[in-house]
């Protein structure tokens, strides 16, 4: 009988083995590549951002204000120390990492967040710190750029962290929701796109540097809530993806001293279903490269240049959270020739796009049991 018991047993585990698999890895087939999609990591607490260190493993970031280490085999640090101050909440929290150009030698790390600025007021703000030879604290941690004004709520901080080819930092602002009229004012950084240097302060070659009205740090202006951005692989120019209210999604290049128009114009509409502003087009802002009507409420993109997906290549990779899928888009220069949704079958909401240096792609979900997902062609 005992041993009629372990064959049972060896049969029941056996034939759950399938099951279990299942659940952490899915063939989903895309219009050009069959793909297998598969658990890496798990219980992350929303995690919002990952980036990969030199020997591979990854830094992630958790929006209750937690940043851990992820092995290559999965396996979690415990969170590291000497984070700045983060006040989580809504959407707030600990958002984007990056790492310094120069890492590999200073080991400095990039960290934006929601900052408490005191009674109730909070904003989105930019620190650095170097990553300690054991990977466990950030030491010498500084603010370099603070977002004014501050305000009280909890929806629109951005934002993202994208270095540019001189080592300028640029940084996605929200309007922070309530103030949207704002992202039209020069003399703030809500709705904005900043350009700082890595110390703070604003870059040289900014285009208000000059202006009295303006907040120098400003590189573009009319901006609703951008959580994607990445540069073009070929040409260095920023591109972004920002959330629109009921439709209106945007894929911009946000270029120099120019305005994207939220929220005086948009193809989007209020999510009372008033409509936004003075409709689609107006002299002196400018037009979306692309837009998603309805949202698909676009967070973190990457230009694929690996080989492990030939027919991707070129390609921009966008996570949606509301859409539950990848968006690929085709492009051809400055212009959107096609878009493909795939890994609508995972039913997640995916919160960043990475491509890691294997030339695989990675994925966050947004859940409070986040994961990070890696894709690879089924073959």
């Amino acid at each position: 009988m005992p041993k009629l018991r372990l064959a049972l047993a060896c049969a029941m585990f056996l034939a759950a083995a399938p099951a279990a698999l299942a659940q952490d890895t899915q063939r989903l087939r895309t219009d050009k590549v069959e793909v297998i999609v598969e658990t890496l990591a798990r219980n992350l607490q929303n995690p919002w951002s990952l980036v990969f260190l030199p020997d591979e493993r990854m830094l992630v970031t958790e929006r209750p204000g937690r940043l851990r280490i992820v092995n290559t085999d999965g396996t979690l640090s415990e969170p590291i120390r000497g984070l700045p101050g983060v006040s989580a909440g809504g959407q707030g929290g600990l958002l984007d990492v990056a790492l310094d150009p120069d890492f590999a030698r200073n080991r400095v790390v990039y960290l934006s967040f929601s900052e408490d600025r005191g009674d109730g007021q909070n904003g989105t703000s930019v620190a650095r710190g170097r990553l300690s030879d054991d990977g466990t604290a950030l030491e010498d941690v500084q603010v370099v750029f603070r977002q004014e004004p501050s305000y009280k709520g909890t929806q629109h901080f951005g934002s993202r962290l994208v270095f540019d080819r001189d080592g300028n930092l640029f940084v996605t602002l929200g309007e922070r929701n309530d103030l949207r009229d704002q992202a039209q004012n020069l003399g703030n950084h809500l709705g904005k796109i900043v350009r700082i240097k890595p110390a703070g302060g604003a870059a040289s070659g900014n285009p208000f540097l000059n202006r009295e009205d303006a907040r120098p740090e400003i590189w573009s202006y009319g901006h609703r809530n951008v959580q994607a951005a990445a540069l073009h692989p070929a040409t260095g120019e920023l591109w972004t993806a920002e959330h629109g209210a009921r439709g209106g999604d945007e894929v911009n290049i946000p270029r120099k001293g120019r305005n994207y128009g939220w929220p005086v114009i948009s193809y989007g509409v209020h999510y009372s279903g008033q409509a936004i502003g003075e409709g689609t087009r107006k002299p002196g802002m400018e037009q979306p490269v692309y837009y998603w009507d309805p949202s698909i409420a676009p967070s973190g993109m990457t230009f694929y240049t690996g080989d492990k997906f030939p027919a991707w290549r070129g390609s921009i990779l966008v996570g949606a959270l509301a859409g539950k899928l990848v968006s690929r888009l085709e492009i051809d220069g400055d212009r959107v020739t096609g878009e493909e949704r795939m890994l609508q079958g995972l039913g997640e909401r995916i919160r960043d796009v990475r491509q890691g240096p294997d030339g695989l792609i990675y994925l966050l979900t947004d859940s409070p049991k986040g994961r990070i997902l890696r894709m690879r062609p089924a073959t």
